[in-house]
């Protein structure tokens, strides 16, 4: 009965298989986010002022770092909770496939949040006229927030994982 029982809440793991399926759903919705706004930008691109234009470019490449977030939890998290994935070709398989668990995926979306948050920062601090000192307090306070959140996460994964010198890690 126990192993019946261990069996059936170890193939409960693939009920997170359309969780990750989904992300891919998500991923797809930011590309077309990221060109619509690219070929919204463009055609005014030699009008635009220099502000604007950077302004442009941090939203770009903030959508470039949800999409490289989402890709990493999608595909280390199936990896980490579901199964391995087997890509026939060497050369396509990503580095760190494989290397990451669970604990060094949470520092790198930590990490992550914070590069998004800074950009988000950036932005605000780029439109400075037009955001008031108490919202731009909180801009900072929740920034903040992440830094030492994600601080935290890594130190948290250092001492746990300083408890086990014969294991080798992919940060």
């Amino acid at each position: 009965m126990e192993q019946r029982i261990e069996h059936i809440l170890f193939a409960t793991r693939w009920l997170l298989a359309p969780i990750y399926l989904g992300l891919s759903v998500a991923l797809i919705a930011l590309g077309i986010k990221f060109f619509e706004e690219l070929l919204h930008t463009l055609p005014n691109v030699l009008a635009m002022a220099e502000t604007d234009l950077i302004l442009t470019v941090l939203a770009l490449v903030d959508i470039a770092l949800v999409g490289s977030l989402i890709v990493m939890v999608m595909l280390s998290g199936y990896e980490n909770f579901i199964s391995r994935i087997d890509v026939e070709a060497a050369h396509e398989k990503l580095g760190w496939m494989g290397k990451l668990d669970a604990g060094t995926l949470k520092v790198k979306v930590a990490a992550s949040i914070v590069a998004i948050s800074s950009i988000h920062l950036l932005r605000v601090f780029m439109n400075l006229q037009q955001i008031d000192n108490s919202k731009l307090l909180w801009y900072v306070v929740f920034h903040m927030t992440f830094v030492v959140s994600a601080l935290l996460l890594g130190l948290i994964d250092r001492l746990v994982f300083a408890g086990h010198p014969g294991k080798a890690r992919e940060s």
